[in-house]
């Protein structure tokens, strides 16, 4: 009753706003008012917070004060971005009618409701970035996802298990989640609560309503032409994402012509551990350089979004891939060509988002000459690629349009330079309507009229220094100095006193004027319709002009491909149904890239197969190169599915079907795992999903627990990757335990390898050469000197050392329980130096004895000697 009591004595303006507020309340609500949007309440505390803009508050009639936070309306495109980053849900409601024309309240409405996975907005939206919108269907037994870009048109639809969606979700980064809101609580078990999600009613999620809502969008009788049909949940997803553009206000849609079918079996599976892990998309660390932007040299903004793609889901198809591979190798040696291609392909610019503009009826009268003028770069394209010898050149060649009706339409209706925004005018071109031509003549060609009434009433006045000039207060004026006052006419009326003169009006001239402004906003009015005629029969165009997007796109990617290697002496790699992998001098993309000039990246060979070296097992001490040889022969072969050269001097690459890679795990202490429980869940999702085509990468495994219990399962995981019954998955292992060179001698298929190093005067050389045989010493206590830590600790861990060699010099005969015991009882070889009577001493004396070392991991090792380095160096 109070809540009634308070909004009936609120202002009609508050009224309104609560309102249309109600139909909204998950959305912050901007509000015209006037020249600004204005937030009220809540939404402006959240508005005042995010923008950084003040936070007032007006009167709310006897409904007291409410908060007020607000911004010009001209400055929705600074501020909009802003909002939406920050995760919002951003409802714009404009004034629907203009206040001049009525007494009462202006009617208002929510024009566009904006979210972070629904926006055209250019600042909103990253040019060479899609701006996905996923929708999720949980099933019992396969889940359903669907990726829509409404920026585009592109619309993707998939189906399988929860770790195929984990990993679209982790390839394609959608900007925003849709789900079942009954089904909150498993949507947060499978997915996790990181992502921006927003729940829909249950009733979107059925059969009927998305299978009605597709095929009344598509215009088809059913869905087989698209591939889906039986993709149950997958199509509840589609139906969900496109309901929820008509619920943002998203209505014209026709752009969204098709939808695609991700198929799992199409392309390499990376599991979201292997994408981070081989930070092809993003790195942890700060700065850092990815293999996207290596490999990223495209001209177009499409194109860079396709990139993104290709590698996130690398073929399996050696047949696409082989013809990808042969249009990279024909640009590689017609130089000519590359150049002409990548300059062209620049000048297209974003076709795909300006046709989507034009589809939805967005489009600027600049955008429209961006279109023309992109549509004017694909002719010179088409003719070199229609040209080319090469089958595959030729059919993309043959593919495009060159749209010479839009072209024509544009280039005839449209001025060469049209202002950004269409109220501005002088939009159309002369010539194109005959009232709009006779309106400009009117409107524009005034100068001359009035510059003879001007002279004629210099003529009949005397008055030589008259002059006719014009403001927005009232007009058309005469302005006559005080020296002439006298000589003014009888008919002219005053209407403002200077200083030195008297301004004056005449009949003709509030006639004059009143033509000329009747003619501005007729001009205004007819140029609108016509400019609208125009962009509809654009839209005709759409689908034709959307495939010569995708076209430039994948020429694009082509191109970057065969610039980057160029640029980068990459070569061929060579395609094979065999189960082998054969790579000679191959280098690490990235870290090759990030070299000091004039500094050359150390290549090794790597040589894998089913029958005879299916599993390396690689020894060598920290910072001897043994990760970047793991990482770099996973990426080699990614970029060769891709259809990218390579960087190595040859490569045979037996097609692989998946990609696993276990390396660098660190604690996840938000959902309280360890590094030792991080490292097995990534370990046992190889286990679980291993091939006979699979490539494993594994790094220190059981590094995260005690020593012996590391070895244990390293080796076990060895043997049963050896041993599989139905799997023989290439792998290399990289390994600081030595006792796994052992495995040699038990499983022929084994081989083991080390990354060489140098010792000279007691300081290890780093080769990073890779050669045959284990290695018997990690280095560890070198590398613990060469990274400062203190030489008394250094003389200390070498003593540790010698003893562990005398006592423990062969792993089988190992007692887990005896290391600790065997460093207390041998009191003579116990240093002086905690004799002292030091207590900085006494304290590092007493971490060192309640260390268990049976349990002690590498890592904490290296942490604790930290420690003891910091209390050192603060005596």
């Amino acid at each position: 009753m109070a809540q009634k009591t308070k909004r009936s004595s609120e202002t009609p303006l508050m009224k309104q706003y609560h309102q249309i507020k109600s139909k909204h309340p998950d959305a912050l609500l901007l509000f015209r008012v006037g020249d600004f949007y204005e937030t009220f309440g809540e939404d402006a505390k959240r508005a005042a917070s995010v923008l950084g803009i003040v936070l007032t508050k007006r009167a709310n009639g006897a409904a007291s004060f409410v908060e007020l936070a607000g911004f010009p309306h001209h400055s929705l495109d600074t501020y909009l971005p802003k909002l939406v980053r920050a995760g919002m849900r951003v409802a714009i409601c404009d004034q629907l009618e203009d206040p001049k024309t009525t007494k009462k309240i202006v009617k208002r409405g929510v024009t566009e409701l904006v979210t972070p996975g629904v926006s055209y907005n250019d600042v909103v939206l990253k040019q060479g970035s899609n701006n996905f919108l996923a929708a999720i269907c949980m099933g019992k037994a396969a889940h359903g996802i669907a990726f829509l870009d409404i920026s585009t048109g592109e619309f993707m639809v998939a189906e399988g298990s929860k770790k195929y969606l984990d990993k679209l979700l982790q390839s394609l980064k959608p900007s925003e989640v849709l789900y079942q809101k009954d089904q909150r609580i498993r949507f947060n078990e499978l997915f996790g609560d990181k992502l921006n999600r927003f729940a829909l009613e249950d009733w979107v999620y059925t059969d009927d309503f998305a299978n009605d809502l597709l095929l009344k969008h598509f215009g088809t009788s059913s869905l087989k032409g698209f591939g889906i049909t039986d993709l149950t949940t997958g199509i509840i997803a589609a139906g969900a994402a496109l309901h929820y553009l008509h619920e943002t206000k998203h209505d014209q849609v026709q752009h969204i012509s098709s939808i695609t079918r991700l198929e799992e079996s199409d392309y390499v599976w990376m599991d979201k551990f292997t994408i981070r892990n081989l930070e092809l998309f993003a790195s942890p660390h700060d700065d850092a350089v990815t293999l996207l932007s290596v490999l990223d040299q495209t001209r177009s903004p499409m194109g860079a979004r396709l990139l993104k793609r290709w590698l996130a889901l690398p073929l399996k198809d050696k047949k696409t891939i082989d013809q990808r591979l042969d249009v990279v190798e024909y640009l590689v040696n017609d130089e000519t060509l590359l150049s002409d291609l990548k300059q062209n392909i620049a000048n297209v610019g974003d076709l795909e988002r300006l046709i989507s503009k034009v589809a939805v009826n967005r489009i600027l009268p600049r955008e429209v000459v961006q279109l023309k003028n992109a549509l004017i770069a694909i002719e010179p394209i088409r003719a070199a690629t229609s040209k080319s010898k090469l089958k595959g050149l030729k059919s993309i060649g043959s593919s495009l349009d060159p749209c010479s009706i839009v072209i024509e339409k544009i280039q005839n209706e449209i001025q060469e330079e049209p202002p950004a925004l269409l109220h501005k005018g002088n939009v159309i071109s002369d010539g194109i309507s005959k009232e709009l031509d006779e309106l400009r003549e009117i409107a524009f060609s005034g100068k001359d009229y009035l510059m003879k009434i001007q002279a004629r009433e210099v003529e009949a006045t005397g008055i030589s220094s008259l002059k006719i000039s014009f403001n927005n207060v009232f007009g058309y004026y005469i302005e006559v100095t005080n020296r002439h006052r006298d000589k003014v006419p009888d008919t002219w009326i005053r209407k403002q006193t200077l200083v030195n003169a008297e301004r004056y009006i005449t009949e003709e001239l509030k006639e004059y004027e009143s033509t000329i402004l009747g003619a501005e906003e007729k001009i205004q009015v007819l140029e609108m319709r016509l400019y609208e005629a125009l962009v509809q029969s654009l839209q005709k165009h759409v689908r034709t002009v959307q495939q010569n997007a995708i076209l430039i796109a994948k020429l694009d990617c082509l191109c970057s491909f065969a610039t980057i290697a160029q640029k980068n002496r990459y070569v061929k790699p060579t395609l094979s149904e065999e189960n082998v992998l054969d790579i000679k001098l191959g280098r690490h993309p990235v870290i090759e890239h990030e070299l000091p000039l004039g500094e050359e990246y150390i290549a090794n060979d790597v040589y894998l197969d089913a029958e005879q070296e299916q599993i390396l097992i690689i020894t060598g001490p920290n910072m001897s190169g043994k990760s970047a040889l793991l990482r770099q022969t996973a990426l080699i072969v990614i970029m060769a599915q891709m259809g990218s050269y390579v960087p190595a001097r040859s490569a045979v690459i037996g097609v692989v079907d998946k990609i696993f890679t276990r390396v660098g795990a660190s604690d996840n202490i938000s959902s309280g795992e360890s590094t030792f429980m991080v490292e097995m869940n990534e370990t046992a999702s190889i286990l679980n999903n291993l091939s006979d085509r699979s490539l494993v990468i594994l790094d220190e495994i059981g590094r995260g627990t005690s020593t012996y219990d590391g070895i244990s399962i390293a080796w076990a995981i060895t043997e049963y990757m050896h041993e599989h019954p139905a799997a023989k998955p290439r792998t290399l292992f990289a390994t600081h335990y030595h006792e796994m060179n052992e495995l040699t001698n038990k499983l022929p298929r084994v081989k083991n390898f080390n990354v060489s190093v140098k010792e000279v005067g007691g300081k290890v050389i780093f080769l990073r050469k890779l050669t045959p045989g284990g290695s018997e010493h990690s280095f560890g206590i070198q590398v613990a000197k060469m990274a400062g830590i203190p030489q008394i600790i250094i003389l200390r861990a070498n003593e540790i050392m010698a003893q562990l060699e005398k006592t423990h010099s062969d792993f089988s005969g190992a007692n887990p329980g005896s290391i600790k015991k065997s460093i207390k009882n041998n009191g003579a070889t116990q240093l002086n130096f905690f004799e002292l009577n030091d207590p900085m001493m006494e304290e590092i004396k007493d971490k060192l004895d309640k260390l268990d070392l049976n349990t002690l991991t590498p890592i904490e090792a290296m942490m604790k000697l930290a420690e003891f380095k910091k209390l050192l160096d603060q005596q």
